[in-house]
Formats: C-alpha cells, structure tokens, sequence
C-alpha cells in the first residue's frame, strides 16, 4: 500500500542519498505539449532539508526541465527513485521547482555555501520544493546489479572544456548552449543564458522535432504574444472605450435629469419626456 507524507521522513533519506540514480519528470502547462521524462545518474543531488531536493543538471541536447520551470505559473516537477536491489521501493517527490543556471551569483552561492563540485558541462541546479512524498511497493521493479557509472558524457565536456581554454572559441559552452538550450521541444523559452548568447551573437538554435507538431519559428512563439493573447487585448480595448462613452452618457443624462429636476419645483409644465 501507498504512504504519503508533507516531507521526507528521516528514516528515508538515508536511502535517498544512497540510490545511484533517479528520473525527473515535468511538463508544459499547454495540453498539446510534450511530457518529459529524464533519467539522472551519478552522484550529484542531495537533501537540503526535509522539504528540499536538490541536483545539479547536467547539460544535454535537450532543454525540456528548464524550460518547464521556467514557465510562468507552471514549475510542476516530480522526482522519482526505485530500489533495484534489497528491499523493493519506489519514492516519488512531488514539488515546484526553481532553476539556479550557471554562471549566475544564484548559482555560485549555492555552490559555495553547499560545497558542490561543478563538473564542466554543468547547466544549472535545481531545486524541488517538496509539497508531498509517496512511497510505494515496487515489487515489480526487477533486480540489477550496479556495475559503474559511465563517464562518457562528464569526458565529452572535460575534453571541450580543455579545448576552449586552449583557445578554441567554438568549444565554449555558451555556444552549445546558444545552439540546443534556448528553446523546448514545443518552442517554450529555457536556458535564460542560452537566449541572450543566441541574440548577441545571431545563433539559431538546432532542430529538435520533425512533422505536423514541430514549431515552425522558436523565436516567433517565444517573443510574441498568441492569437488568444492579442484576441483578449483588442477586447479588452473596445470594451473600455465603450465604457467611457456609457460612462459619459450617464454622466450626462444624469445633469440633465437633475436640471430638470430642479425647473419643476417652480415650473409645473416642465416636459418630463425629455428625460
């Protein structure tokens, strides 16, 4: 049977802090948007506190996380981890996320207060702000055997790193970010840093879907306002000035019914029809 709690019970986060991976899943507010669903390995989140999950996210092709979180009125964001030897276990952490993107003195203090190793490649860290935790059986979830980490991707960046600070300007992070991190998959807004690169420097962001669903322009959805929007905005004017001119008109009839008011008491022939 399920349990749940407000915030991670101590008898739980030493397990927590013991699993060698998990999965991170949000999503854009819009129905017509793509859920995401990223596996995370490596030994790069912990627990802040009873309430507060934390993980450094790694940069990738993809930029779906950040700009999930990144959307206004939206931050919905879901942690899970499985048991894949001992006893079985799922534990799920449901909460709102906040996006500490490097480079940025958010991230340097929670790096610098937290003792965090940042590994090149890194693009922001995350935190959960947990409102509720679920644990569950997992009796389905089969048994394996933990082998190792793999490293591939923490050398592709160590070796791009080396490379630009060798003098390589194409090697910069700020480049590949500016070509994968600027947009989702649907054409929302994500990495902050990646936008203002692209701008600066005139870079496009690479295609990431094919077909019917692909946004057509990243930059068109991203920097102006939907039908809808507009729709509610010419609205929202032609009913203001029809107010004003109602407005006016009962501010009018209004003296002109007290004038009238005040010629009967000394004019009984006043013609009322005129009000």
């Amino acid at each position: 049977m399920g349990v749940f709690y407000e915030t991670i019970p101590a008898t739980l986060s030493p397990w927590i802090l013991k699993q060698r991976m998990f999965w991170v899943a949000t999503a854009p507010l819009s129905g017509s948007g793509h859920v995401n669903v990223s596996p995370k390995g490596g030994e790069y989140f912990g627990l802040l506190d009873d309430k507060t999950f934390w993980f450094l996210e790694l940069t990738g092709s993809g930029c779906e996380t950040l700009s999930h979180l990144h959307e206004t009125g939206n931050r919905r964001i879901t942690i899970m981890l499985t048991a894949f030897e001992g006893a079985p276990k799922i534990v799920r952490l449901w909460g709102k996320g906040r996006v500490l993107e490097n480079k940025t003195p958010e991230f340097e203090s929670f790096v610098r207060d937290q003792s965090v190793k940042v590994i090149p490649g890194a693009r922001s860290i995350i935190l959960v702000d947990i409102h509720q935790v679920g644990t569950s059986c997992g009796f389905s979830v089969p048994l394996y055997e933990f082998k190792a980490h793999r490293d591939t991707l923490n050398e592709y960046y160590r070796k791009k790193d080396e490379k630009f600070k060798g003098g390589n300007e194409k090697e910069s992070m700020d480049l590949y970010w500016a070509q994968n991190s600027q947009f989702s998959m649907d054409g929302l807004p994500a990495m902050k840093r990646a936008r203002v690169i692209g701008q600066q420097q005139n870079v496009a962001q690479k295609k990431k879907m094919i077909g019917p669903l692909a946004p057509k322009n990243f930059h068109s959805r991203a920097q102006f306002p939907s039908k809808s929007t507009i729709l509610i905005a010419i609205t929202s004017f032609i009913l203001g000035v029809l107010f004003s001119l109602l407005a006016e008109t009962i501010k009018t009839r209004a003296y002109d019914f007290g004038r009238l008011a005040r010629g009967a008491g000394s004019n009984s022939s006043v013609n009322w029809a005129e009000l």
